[in-house]
């Protein structure tokens, strides 16, 4: 029985290791066929293994409402920005027009507001570092109360008034007044202060002459056709020759500045004071170039004998020098580098501001011996001699065109009166001024006015640009010289057509600026000026400040040659013949 039991077990472990082993081909084969059957019955579609899913982020596209949230969320965000902008332009033009009639409203601003119409004004001096300028003039009105010894200038008809900003005037209109000079100076300092001489005049014109000889004497207005005669030169400021320049280096070697504050023109510039009260403007610049400008155009003024320029001398910031020693701290404030070049230009008080002439206006606009003929006729009442030169020419039969007649004279004897004395005097100072602008290629003065005109036709009405004049001698100060030579000739090619405009309309010239005009041109200016550089600098300055390059020198020579070849032109287009 037990071994009965012993063979069943084995019998049913066989079966089950037969269960378990790999099936045969011919079973596969066979169980593949009765699943396919059992499908077939059944109905199922096998699943197609090739198919392909959709990419994804086409699915989220199908969400349309994310996408119009974000819009509408963006659409907010820029209208609230918009917002923003409209509310600060409205808030700034409230503030603004709030400002405006506040100062527009002030008595400071009715008493220094310029008469000149608010037209867009082009500013040239593009090499110091992009600072713009404007006129160095500023309009008082008649209710402005002066002290009881101020000495205003004389009216002149619908002409406003103005009072001087410029570089080495008074800011203050209060401080135009004829003894303005510190107390306790020496007679050398009184001279280079007081400029003014005195003469007297008399009568009206006598007569115009025709003749192949003539010599001037002290009442010739004009002669040779083209220069001022001795009425007018005799007649001249004294001005700011070389021995006032001489006497200024000296006082400053032997100086010590005890006071400096702000003014004198640009934020860096200074008006400093010393020990005995004389005042000075120090020009201080970044750019050495602006530096040279200024003391060699002084240089080239001294060497054509004009004494319009005020005395000039460089030295070098040392604080270790006796002459800054005591200003220390307000060379600190100014932000002043030390070794450094500037230049000391004397302080002019009793200044005020030059305006335009009518005769160099653009409705005018030239100056020739017919024009002083007919200033002279208009100014003193020679109607009288008029008639009996006509009737000498009827006489002859002789008649001609009253242009004619004009013309048929080479100088002009003359007893002037006070008015027309002085208007001679203006227009000689003028004429140099011309004549050394268009030399020194100066974009700061007539041209600034010439080049604004075509945005602004009221510019010429208005004071000339750092232009001044001595209230009590007339004589004209030639200020802020910085762009000539150097910055002026970089842009020749741009502004050189309103220096031409000015000198080719000039026909009557100071005799002693031609002569020294041609001495020049016969000689090396270049070398004249070096001469002048290291005569009157030492060899510290030197090697800060380079002199006038050889370049500069030549364009100098060449616009020389230039306005002696306008004198010629004159001289031949009014001769006799």
């Amino acid at each position: 029985m037990a071994s009965f039991d012993k063979d069943i077990e084995n019998r049913k472990r066989s079966a089950e290791c037969e269960t378990d082993r790999l099936p045969t081909l011919k079973q596969i084969q066979q169980e593949y066929t009765d699943k396919t059957n059992i499908d077939k019955k059944l109905k199922i579609t096998p699943l197609n293994i090739n198919y392909k899913m959709r990419k994804p982020y086409i699915l989220y596209n199908n969400f349309r409402y994310k996408e119009e949230l974000s819009r509408r969320v963006a659409i907010k965000r820029e209208y609230g920005f918009y917002n923003y902008c409209f509310i600060s332009v409205c808030l700034s033009f409230v503030l603004g027009l709030v400002i405006g009639v506040a100062i527009v409203g002030s008595p400071q601003t009715r008493l220094i507001t310029p008469n000149i119409s608010p037209k867009r004004i082009a500013k040239i001096n593009t090499t110091r570092e992009g600072y713009s300028r404007s006129l160095n003039s500023l309009k008082y009105s008649d209710s402005l109360k002066l002290e009881d010894n101020f000495i205003p200038p004389e009216k002149e008809n619908n002409m406003d008034r103005f009072a001087t900003v410029s570089f080495t005037g008074s800011v203050d209109p209060h401080k135009h007044k004829i003894d303005v000079y510190p107390k306790g100076l020496t007679e050398n300092m009184k001279d280079i202060l007081k400029d003014n001489k005195v003469f007297q005049h008399k009568l009206s014109i006598t007569n115009v002459v025709d003749t192949n000889v003539h010599v001037p004497n002290t009442d010739t207005v004009l002669y040779n056709n083209i220069y001022w005669g001795p009425e007018v030169e005799n007649s001249m400021p004294q001005g700011y020759g070389e021995n006032s320049a001489e006497i200024w280096e000296s006082y400053v070697d032997q100086s010590e500045v005890t006071k400096m504050e702000p003014g004198c023109g640009r934020m860096q510039n200074r008006l400093i004071t010393f020990k005995d009260g004389i005042q000075a403007c120090v020009r201080y610049r970044q750019n050495t170039d602006q530096i040279q400008g200024e003391i060699f155009s002084f240089y080239v003024a001294r060497l054509l004998n004009l004494t319009n320029l005020a005395p000039s001398v460089i030295k070098v910031v040392d604080l270790k020098d006796k002459l800054w020693q005591s200003v220390a701290n307000d060379i600190a404030s100014a932000q002043w580098n030390t070794n450094r070049a500037v230049v000391l230009t004397q302080y002019i008080p009793s200044l005020e501001s030059a305006t335009i002439p009518e005769i160099f206006k653009p409705s005018t606009r030239h100056l020739n011996k017919n024009d002083v003929f007919k200033m002279s006729q208009k100014e003193n009442d020679t109607v009288e001699t008029n008639k009996q030169i006509l009737l000498d020419k009827l006489r002859m039969k002789n008649v001609k065109a009253k242009q004619e007649i004009m013309n048929d004279f080479d100088f002009i004897d003359a007893k002037l009166n006070k008015k027309t004395r002085d208007l001679f005097v203006e227009l000689a100072q003028w004429s140099d001024l011309i004549i050394f602008d268009y030399l020194t290629a100066n974009l700061d003065r007539i041209v600034n006015n010439l080049f604004n005109y075509q945005w602004n036709v009221n510019i010429m009405d208005g004071p000339a640009h750092n232009l001044a004049r001595k209230i009590d001698s007339g004589l004209l100060l030639f200020l802020d010289n910085e762009s000539g030579l150097l910055h002026g000739y970089r842009l020749l090619k741009k502004y050189n057509v309103y220096h031409s405009l000015m000198l080719d309309n000039l026909c009557v010239f100071r005799k002693r600026t031609v002569d020294s005009l041609k001495s020049l041109h016969e000689s090396s200016i270049g070398a004249k000026l070096s001469d002048i550089f290291h005569r009157k600098n030492n060899a510290i300055i030197r090697d800060i400040l380079p002199p006038l390059p050889e370049k500069n020198a030549k364009v100098l020579h060449d616009r020389i040659g230039k306005v002696l070849s306008q004198i010629d032109k004159c001289a031949q287009t009014f001769s006799n013949r």
